[in-house]
């Protein structure tokens, strides 16, 4: 197989010998002054999750301002750039009983996140940039969205890599990356490396057969901790009326060494852990009513336990994915989801989405003998409603509000290896400001 660095080389190759052959990126550009671009969001977010069962309640209430500063590429055959990423946040109340990714604890007696929720924090990192034709380095803190290696965007602020990431493209309709990433700070965490990774490879391609018709591979390679595969094919089919329906298959395939974390083995640390997931989903479109049917199944002797290996909390590019991703070990899930899109109705902006998933048979081992089943037919649930707003003119032009509920519950047997039976509300108001 051909390895990150290989694959990096291969294209810098490519780029340069192609770069005087047609218009490109680079080419086109204005300058380092000329293609700056500074934006601020600043968000209000609440999250709380009402737990079941005797666990205890988890909530969070804060502010932040994330701020992107990126200056252009200089003009010529090579072009140089850098950036600024970060966040500075503030709590807002107590939140003595925060734990849901939200905001960042002290250190107690020498334990990291044991202590108080933080009063005030910042986080962030620079980048340096440089261009070849199509082809673009970019080195430093950042937020990356790969299937295989994503950062949590789903709280207060984002998940930040730091490593390097190499994007090309140098081939119409084709888009290749490579890269090494050595740091991951969780949207919780102020250390930059907060979950201890020590290197990853991440590769892959995403090619645009034609307008309906798109496929892509990524590959990932965390030192001693695990592989990682990911394939899809996307498919939309038009119809009369405007309608279309869009198909899209999606699989993973994870091996995990010897010194990964994983919570839902079938066997015992120490020997080899393997997980296949898939999902098949078909879409059906018609002006501002979507219908969304999804089927998804795990093999194996894990779970796809994705997430404390450092391997980015939102690496799961699958239909089942809400506050449950439906990952158990050899878990099969269905789901039916409706969204509406209100604009045609005389509310532009007004979005709402409303889906109901199922798991069954899902293996829970044994915690002190993970040769032993204590089900292999655990079941759970979610109910889930999002509405989002966003102002769509005047003064306060892309302000939006979301509100998202969960209604989760497991069987007996999945609840202390799981989530639990939780009732979650999220409330995020995004305030984005153009600065230049």
């Amino acid at each position: 197989m051909l390895k990150a660095q290989q694959l990096t080389l291969a294209v810098l190759i490519q780029a340069a010998l192609v770069s005087t052959a047609f218009a490109s990126e680079q080419s086109e550009s204005k300058g380092f002054v000329e293609d700056a671009e500074g934006t601020v969001l600043f968000r209000t977010g609440y999250l709380t999750r009402d737990k079941k069962n005797g666990t205890p309640d988890t909530s969070s209430f804060a502010q932040t301002a994330m701020v992107n500063l990126e200056s252009g590429f200089t003009q010529g055959p090579v072009g140089f750039g850098v950036g600024i990423i970060g966040d500075t946040s503030f709590k807002i109340g107590n939140n003595k009983n925060a734990g849901n990714g939200m905001i960042p604890r002290e250190t107690l007696n020498g334990v990291k996140g044991a202590g108080d929720t933080y009063d005030t924090w910042t986080r962030g990192g620079g980048i340096v940039k440089a261009r070849v034709s199509n082809t673009t380095v970019r080195y430093g803190t950042q937020v990356l969205d790969i299937p295989v290696f994503a950062s949590n965007t789903a709280r207060l602020v984002p998940e930040y890599f730091t490593g390097t990431l190499l994007t090309s493209h140098e081939i119409k309709n084709l888009e290749i990356i490579g890269g090494k990433f050595t740091k991951d700070s969780y949207s919780d965490q102020i250390n930059t490396d907060g979950r201890n990774l020590r290197s990853a490879w991440v590769w892959g391609a995403k090619y645009k057969f034609d307008e309906n018709l798109t496929g892509s591979y990524y590959g990932l390679d965390i030192k001693d901790k695990l592989d990682r595969h990911y394939l899809n094919a996307n498919y939309k089919l038009p119809l009369a009326d405007k309608s279309s329906v869009t198909f899209d298959l999606s699989g993973y395939r994870t091996e995990f060494d010897a010194n990964a974390s994983t919570y839902s083995a079938t066997v015992p640390d120490g020997q080899d852990r393997t997980n296949n997931i898939w999902a098949l989903s078909g879409t059906y479109n018609q002006g501002p009513h979507t219908v969304m049917l999804a089927y998804q199944q795990n093999t194996g002797n894990v779970g796809y336990d994705y997430g404390e290996n450092a391997d980015g909390a939102q690496s799961i590019y699958l239909p089942n994915s809400y506050l449950s991703d439906f990952i158990g070990n050899h878990e099969k899930s269905a789901q039916i989801q409706y969204n509406l899109d209100l604009g045609a109705f005389g509310v532009p902006g007004l979005n709402w989405t409303t889906a109901f998933v199922y798991g069954w048979d899902i293996k829970v081992a044994d915690s002190s003998d993970r040769t032993k089943l204590i089900s292999d037919n655990a079941t759970e649930r979610e109910f889930f409603n999002q509405v989002k707003y966003t102002i769509q003119s005047g003064f306060a032009k892309d302000v939006s509000l979301r509100v998202r509920n969960s209604y989760y519950r497991a069987s007996a047997d999945y609840q202390k290896p799981y989530i639990g039976d939780t009732n979650e509300w999220r409330l995020f108001l995004d305030i984005p400001v153009k600065l230049f």
